[in-house]
C-alpha cells in the first residue's frame, strides 16, 4: 500500500509535467500581466525606486494564473531611469499573502534588455554558462500593465536562499557583490574586488551586500586567505567555479563583471562544504556590450588577452589564480573547452538564432524597446553605435565579435600551448562495493602530472589527489604513462574526474569538470524491509531536547529491529514523496543492534552530526525512510502539540500514539496511566485541555505540580476521594505531578493541549 501511494504521487507529478512547462523554459515565452487600481503606477514606482520598497498591484497574472495583492518595484542601477518607458521589474508574489507562489517561485526578476539591441545577450549567456557552472535560468517574458503590452523582458531566476539550497545545499550566508549606489564614477561604494581591507567589517559594507543575518567574518576570512595565504584558498573558495567564472568572462568579453573595471555582478554563497561559491549574474552587457573595459588600459574586444588583469592589484582573484602555475593551466583548459565547444563550431549561433526566432514577433510588437526592429534583426552581424538608452559607444554584433574572437584564440600563443592527451581512464571494477577499495587508472600522453578529483556524495566537494606512474600504485610498469591510485569506497556514490598537465597546459576528463564528472555506481548490501524503522518524530520541540549547538530542533528517531548493528550507507530520509533521496544518511553511520539513532530535522547541513536538509511541519506531513529508491518505511502524522511526539507503541510496533517524547529510549506508551505505587491513584484525562481529575484512595498526600525543568509551580494536600484541578492558567506543554505520602515520592508526566 505504501509503494502504491508513492507510485500514485509520481504518476500525478509526471502526468502534470507534460502539461506544465517550467517558468524558465527557454523554448517558451512567459506571459506576465500586472494590474494596478491606479493610473499613476509609473510615478509611484519611480518614487519608491531609491528605497527599494514595493507598491502593490491588485493582481498579477502569470500564464493565466492569478495572484492577489503582490509587491512590485523597479530595480537596477544603470538599467533604471525615471525617463525610461521600460524599466526592470521585481515582482514579489508573497509580499502580503505568504502562501502565494508560481511553481514554487515567489520572486520574479524582469530585465529590460538595456544596452542590448539583440535582446538575447542575457538568455544566451546563461545558456552557455550553464554548461560549465551553476547559474540562474533565463528566458523571455511578454509583460502587460493594466492591459497594455509593455514589451519583451528577460525573465531571470532570482539568486536567493532557495537557489543556494538547490545548488549549494546551504543558505545561511550569501553576499550580492555590487557596490551600494551603483558602480563607476557615480557610485558611492567600494568595488567588491576581494581586496583585504582589515578585520573591521565596516570597511566592506559599501562594496558587498550581506543578504543573510551573519557572514561578515567569513567574507573577511576569504579576503585574508586570497590576499595573504593563497596556498589555503581551496579551504574557503570553490576554486574550480571561480576559474570557470573568470574563463567565461574573458571568452564572452563579459566585462560588467569581476573581470572588468568595476569588479562586480556576482554573488558569493557559502556552501555545505564551508567555502564560498561564486555565481555569475547580470549578463545583458556580455559579448562586448560594456563600455567600461577591464580597468587596466584600452582593449579591442575581439582580441581581449586571456591573461587580462594578470598583474592588476585591483583584481586579486585574477592576479593570484594566474600567478599559480596549476590554476593558470586549469584556467586555460577551461577557456579551450568553452571556445571549442561553443564558438569554434558555431554552436552559439544556432542557439542565438533560435532565441531570436522565438521572440521575433513579440519584439517587433514591442513599442517600448530601446532599439529599432531592424537593429534587432541585424544585431548578430552589425554593431550599433549610439542609440539606445543614453546613447553611448559601439555595441558589437554578437556573431561578428565571437567569430573574430574564435579566430583570435586560434592564433593565440597561450591558447595553442600543447596539452596532454588522456587516452583512457576508468576503474578496475564497476559497480563498486561499499566498504571495499577501488583502483582507478588513466593512460595519458605528453603529461608530467596526473590528478584524480573524487567525492563520495554529490553534496561534497571534490578532493584532488595525485595519481602515480611508479609501478607500485596498481599502475602497471613504471613510466609507462599509465597512472593509478587506490581509494576506499566509503560513500553513497563515487564521482570523479581526471586532470593531466605538463609544464605548458592541462586537460580535464570530462572536459567540463568539475561541473560534469564520471560517476561509478556503489552497491550496498540491501537490508531487509523492517530492519530499520522510523520509531518516533517530534515536529514541535520547545526546549525539550537540544542539539550540540543548544538548538531545540525537530527530530526523527530510527530504531534497529535486529540483533546486529547496521551501517546506514545507502539510506535516505525525506519529507517529500517526489524526492525520496532528499537527505542521504552519511555512509558509516551505525545504528546499534536493537538500538536507536536520532536525526535532527533542522535544515542545517553545516552543523556537525546528523542534520537533515529539511524540517518537519508541526501541522502534519509524511516522513520517508528509503534505501535508494526502495521505501523501507513511511509514516504520516497529523498536527502535533508542542513537545508531544508521534511514536510507535510499542517500539518497532505497527501502532502509533502521541506520547511524551522519549528520544533514544523506549517509547513511553503508557503516558495516560499513572503507574504509581505510593497509593492507588488515577489521573484522567491525559492528555487534557483545561481540567484534570485525580482519584486518590489515601489521606495526607501532598501533590506538587512541576514544570518540565523541575520548578515547583503549585502544591496541594490531597485526601481520599476525587480531586479536581483547574489547569486553565497553565500553557500547553508537559508537566510533572509528584505525589508524596511522607515515606515515598513518585512522579508522573501529564500533557496539556
Amino acid at each position: 500500500m505504501k509503494l502504491a501511494f508513492i507510485a500514485f504521487i509520481f504518476l500525478i507529478f509526471f502526468n502534470g509535467s507534460l502539461h506544465c512547462q517550467s517558468f524558465y523554459s527557454r523554448d517558451t515565452i512567459q506571459v506576465i500581466e500586472l494590474y494596478f487600481s491606479f493610473t499613476n503606477w509609473d510615478a509611484q514606482l519611480d518614487a519608491n525606486e531609491a528605497t527599494e520598497t514595493y507598491i502593490y498591484a491588485d493582481s498579477v497574472r502569470i500564464n493565466g494564473q492569478v495572484y492577489d495583492s503582490c509587491g512590485v518595484r523597479y530595480k537596477g542601477n544603470s538599467s533604471y531611469s525615471p525617463n525610461n518607458q521600460k524599466n526592470p521589474l521585481h515582482i514579489e508574489l508573497n509580499t502580503i499573502k505568504s502562501n502565494q507562489d508560481y511553481q514554487g517561485i515567489t520572486d520574479i526578476k524582469l530585465s529590460n534588455c538595456y544596452k542590448d539591441p539583440s535582446m538575447i545577450r542575457e538568455i544566451l549567456s546563461y545558456q552557455i554558462l550553464e554548461q560549465y557552472m551553476d547559474c540562474p535560468s533565463s528566458n523571455f517574458a511578454r509583460v502587460y500593465i493594466n492591459g497594455v503590452y509593455r514589451g519583451v523582458y528577460t525573465n531571470n531566476e532570482s539568486i536567493k536562499s532557495t537557489f543556494n539550497e538547490d545548488h549549494y545545499y546551504a543558505n545561511d550566508t550569501y553576499f550580492k557583490c555590487n557596490p551600494s549606489g551603483g558602480a563607476g564614477p557615480g557610485g558611492t561604494g567600494i568595488s567588491p574586488d576581494l581586496k583585504y581591507l582589515g578585520t573591521d567589517s565596516s570597511a566592506y559594507l559599501t562594496g558587498y551586500e550581506l543578504k543573510t543575518d551573519f557572514g561578515w567574518d567569513k567574507l573577511i576570512e576569504l579576503c585574508t586567505v586570497l590576499n595573504n595565504d593563497f596556498t589555503n584558498i581551496e579551504n574557503v573558495l570553490d576554486i574550480d567555479r571561480a576559474i570557470w567564472m573568470l574563463a567565461f568572462n574573458n571568452v564572452l568579453v563579459n566585462l560588467d563583471s569581476y573581470s572588468g573595471a568595476f569588479r562586480q555582478n556576482y554573488y558569493l554563497s557559502w556552501d555545505n562544504n564551508e567555502r564560498f561559491v561564486p555565481t555569475v549574474w547580470d549578463l545583458n552587457m556580455s559579448f562586448g556590450g560594456f563600455p567600461g573595459g577591464t580597468g587596466t588600459g584600452t582593449i579591442t574586444p575581439s582580441s581581449l588577452d586571456p591573461y587580462s588583469n594578470a598583474s592588476s592589484a585591483n583584481h586579486p582573484l585574477i592576479q593570484q589564480i594566474l600567478a599559480n602555475p596549476l590554476y593558470k593551466r586549469m584556467y586555460m583548459a577551461h577557456i579551450r573547452t568553452m571556445v571549442q565547444e561553443i564558438f569554434a563550431n558555431g554552436q552559439y549561433e544556432t542557439w542565438a538564432q533560435s532565441l531570436m526566432n522565438l521572440a521575433d514577433s513579440s519584439i517587433q510588437a514591442d513599442n517600448y524597446k530601446f532599439y529599432t526592429y531592424n537593429q534587432f534583426l541585424n544585431s548578430l552581424t552589425t554593431a550599433v553605435t549610439g542609440g539606445g538608452p543614453g546613447g553611448g559607444g559601439s555595441i558589437p554584433g554578437i556573431k561578428a565579435l565571437m567569430d573574430a574572437r574564435a579566430q583570435f584564440f586560434a592564433s593565440n600563443a597561450a591558447y595553442l600551448l600543447q596539452a596532454p592527451a588522456i587516452l583512457s581512464q576508468g576503474a578496475t571494477s564497476n559497480p563498486l562495493i561499499y566498504g571495499a577499495t577501488v583502483v582507478l587508472n588513466a593512460t595519458c600522453a605528453n603529461e608530467t602530472s596526473v590528478y584524480l578529483g573524487y567525492r563520495t556524495n554529490h553534496q561534497l566537494k571534490f578532493n584532488r589527489v595525485q595519481m602515480y606512474d611508479d609501478g607500485v600504485h596498481n599502475d602497471g610498469a613504471a613510466n609507462d604513462h599509465v597512472y593509478g591510485v587506490e581509494l576506499p569506497v566509503d560513500g553513497l556514490t563515487f564521482d570523479y574526474y581526471i586532470y593531466a598537465d605538463n609544464n605548458n597546459a592541462g586537460l580535464f576528463s570530462p572536459q567540463r569538470a568539475e561541473h560534469e564528472f564520471h560517476s561509478l555506481a556503489v552497491n550496498f548490501s540491501t537490508p531487509m524491509i523492517g530492519s530499520v524503522l522510523i520509531n518516533e518524530v517530534l515536529a514541535s520541540n520547545d526546549s525539550l531536547l537540544f542539539d550540540q549547538d543548544a538548538e531545540d530542533d525537530d527530530w526523527i528517531e530510527l530504531v534497529n529491529t535486529t540483533n546486529a548493528p547496521i551501517d546506514l550507507a545507502g539510506f535516505y530520509l525525506s519529507d517529500d514523496p517526489l524526492d525520496l533521496l532528499a537527505w542521504p544518511i552519511p555512509a558509516g553511520t551505525i545504528i546499534p543492534a536493537n538500538g536507536y539513532l536520532l536525526v535532527w530535522a533542522d535544515k542545517d547541513a553545516l552543523q556537525s552530526g546528523l542534520h537533515a536538509n529539511f524540517k518537519l511541519n508541526s501541522s502534519g506531513e509524511y516522513v520517508y525512510l528509503s534505501h535508494g529508491w526502495n521505501v523501507h518505511d513511511q509514516i504520516a502524522f497529523g498536527p502535533q502539540l508542542t513537545n508531544i511526539s508521534y511514536a510507535r507503541c510499542p517500539d518497532a510496533g505497527q501502532d502509533f500514539a502521541t506520547i511524551i517524547p522519549t528520544p533514544l529510549a523506549d517509547n513511553n506508551c503508557n503516558v495516560g496511566v499513572a503507574d504509581l505505587t505510593v497509593a492507588p491513584i488515577s489521573i484522567y484525562p491525559n492528555p487534557f485541555e483545561d481540567e484534570l481529575f485525580i482519584d486518590c484512595n489515601k489521606d495526607q498526600m501532598r501533590l506538587s505540580i512541576l514544570g518540565i525543568n523541575g520548578q515547583i509551580l503549585d502544591q496541594f494536600e490531597l485526601s481520599a476521594g476525587k480531586f479536581h484541578l483547574d489547569m486553565r492558567k497553565y500553557a500547553s506543554g508537559i508537566y510533572l505531578l509528584t505525589f508524596d505520602d511522607g515515606v515515598h515520592q513518585e512522579t508522573s508526566k501529564i500533557i496539556k493541549y
